[in-house]
This record gives structure tokens, sequence and C-alpha cells, in this order.
């Protein structure tokens, strides 16, 4: 039997070349376009009727007047929704893809009823099935802006979800919206007033088939240190020494996930529970008086980083509207150069055992 093996050294000939031409047009005319891209995108080109005519010469200049019609659209290459042959790496279903910090003017509706817009950052996502190669991002900034000019709440939260859900065909999905929220607070004295303005987002997760409504705060406030505090009494006491409290600017993040049989939990509403636990909420308009009742509002009040974790919790434990919850707690240190820190949750939502190594590292706010 004689078997007859190509010579690979030889130069290919034009009849080669036709033949091998051939072949690729019949590959490329009964496969997907994302199938030709994935081999060599210019493959395309050699597709009758595909040809550009006067490939290598482009055109350079933008064609203002090019129209997109349904025909054209049809034919471009939509790699994202390709099959699962093009998936790289591991086949694995995948908890969260999505956009992060698409920002948007969105209304929020206030305790006393009025409307506030405010600038507004969105996280959206959506689990994604091990045999999807991936999803087309846009959907989810196009689905949320049909929303865009209703006033928020987590009803409208949960259309806007539905909707790119169902439009992407996932079984999981998440939006959370991230804002400043601004309230007037008043002086402790001198009967002046400014705004406070508090780091909160709103978080709608579907797992599972399972929703949940979230509110986080973040709280600044003081914190004097009682074992200071007491140090420094003692030096005057007893030796007659001037000697001073440390405190330091410090941070709560207040995590609660919503009862779904309870009534409507406002931002005030957490911001008045947080004010309750600690009182010693950094300051917006001060004079002299009002610095001075600060340090004797500090001085009734000296807590350590254990001591406000459990008095946030106090005050949550008493909201029927509040189902589990966690409350982060970082204390800046004056004293020390690293920081003071306590986690304390309630519930299933917010328990883990691992921690993000930056978690603490956010909790820092400038003013």
């Amino acid at each position: 039997m004689n078997v007859h093996v190509a010579d690979l050294d030889k130069a290919p000939t034009r009849e080669d070349a036709d033949a091998a031409l051939a072949v690729l047009r019949r590959w490329a005319t009964d496969v997907t376009a994302e199938e030709v891209a994935t081999l060599d995108p210019l493959v395309s080109r050699l597709i009758p009727g595909q040809e550009v005519s006067n490939y290598p010469a482009l055109a350079r200049a933008y064609p203002d007047a090019f129209e997109v019609d349904d025909e054209y659209k049809a034919s471009m290459p939509d790699l994202q929704n390709g099959p699962s042959s093009l998936i790289k790496g591991a086949k694995q279903q995948i908890q969260h893809v999505g956009i992060s910090n698409f920002r948007l003017p969105i209304r929020f509706r206030t305790r006393d009823g009025d409307d506030i817009r405010l600038e507004t950052s969105v996280t959206g996502s959506v689990s994604l099935d091990a045999e999807k190669k991936g999803i087309n991002m846009s959907r989810i900034m196009r689905t949320f802006y049909k929303h865009a000019e209703e006033t928020f709440s987590f009803d409208v939260i949960e259309r806007a979800l539905d909707a790119y859900k169902n439009d992407l065909e996932s079984f999981d999905a998440r939006i959370q919206m991230r804002f400043s929220f601004p309230m007037k607070v008043e002086s402790l004295r001198s009967g002046l007033s400014g705004y406070q303005y508090y780091d909160i987002a709103l978080e709608l997760v579907e797992s599972a088939g399972v929703r949940k409504k979230i509110m986080h705060l973040d709280y600044v406030y003081s914190s004097t240190c009682p074992c200071s505090l007491e140090l420094s009494e003692h030096a005057r006491q007893f030796r007659g020494q001037l000697a001073t409290p440390h405190s330091q600017r410090s941070v709560a993040r207040i995590s609660v996930l919503l009862d779904e049989a309870g009534d409507c939990l406002w931002f005030e509403d957490l911001i008045d529970r947080a004010r309750a636990a600690v009182s010693t909420e950094t300051q917006v308009m001060v004079k002299r008086e009002d610095e001075q009742a600060f340090a004797e509002l500090n001085a009734a009040n000296p807590i350590f980083v254990e001591d406000a974790v459990r008095l946030f919790t106090e005050q949550l434990q008493q909201d029927d509207r509040v189902s589990d919850f966690r409350v982060i707690a970082s204390h800046q240190e004056s004293l020390h150069s690293h920081d003071a820190v306590s986690v304390l949750t309630e519930g299933d939502t917010f328990a883990s055992e691992s921690l993000d190594p930056k978690l603490f590292s956010t909790l820092f706010h400038v003013g």
C-alpha cells in the first residue's frame, strides 16, 4: 500500500490556495459569525457578499451619513451571546456579573413626604449559567434607565430587577444603589444648623427565588477612650497635672435586613437609631459654645469600640422593621498608629467567617 504524505516544505501553488479557499468558504457559510470571528475575523471578508471592495484602502473619515438598519445589525458579531464552545476557562456558573458605578440622578422620598434628587451610583449584576458565554452589559443600564424618572422605593427597584433579570434570562439578580443623603442638624448650643451627609446604600438581592431588601448606613461619630479619660483625671487629681483624654473620628457601618412584614424604615429612622445609640455624632456648624458642649458630651459618653457595636445593636433590636443586621465599628485611633475595630452580627444574612481584606479601610471618612 502506498501512502502519500504531503511535502510540508514545498511552497503551495495557486491551485493549492484556490482549493483551501473553497474549503474555508464552505466551512464559513455553515457556522456562526462568532465561530468565524474566533478563528480569524478576516475570514468573513472571504465569504461571497461580505467582501470590502476597496480593501485594504479603508475609508479614514467618520461616516456621518451612515445609518444602521436591521439587516446590518443582524450581520454584526455578538460574541458575548456566542455558543458555549467559545467559553474560555472552566465552564462554571458565575454568581455575579454585571456593571458597577454607573451614575444617574435619582429621586427618593423623604420621611416628611418630600422628594429629593440625589446623584446615585448603581451596581447591577446577574448570575450566569455555566453553559452561557456572557451577557450584554448595556442591557442592565438600559433597563434601569426605563425607571430612572420614578421616585425610587424598594418596589421600583424590584421592578427594575425583574426587568433586567428577565431580559438577560438569569435566575439570580442584584441591584445596589449608593448615594449621599443630606439631613439638616442643629448645633449643640449656638442655635446654628447645617447639613450632615450620610453615605447610604440600598440593596435588593434575589438568590434561589428568595429576595432580600437591605439598607446600609455609615454613621460618623467621635469616640473618647474611657481608659484615657480616667487616666487624665487621675493625673489631675493626684499630681495636679493637666492632661487630655484621646478622642478620634470613628465610623460605624450599619447594615440591616428589612422585615418584609414591617412598615417602611425611612433613611431618617435609621439615622435616628444611630444617634440614639451613640450621641457624639461629628458636628457641622460649630461656635465656641458648641465646641465646649461637644467636649462635655464626649466626656459624658466615653466608649470603647466594643461598647459602640453593642449600643448600636441595642437600638436595632428595639425596631420591629429590622430583621438580621450587622454592625462594623472602626475607631481611628489618635493614640495608636492603628485602628480599633469590631464586628457584631445577628442572623444568618451577614454571618461570615471571612472578611474582605480591605473592609475596614473602606470605613475611613474624610471631611
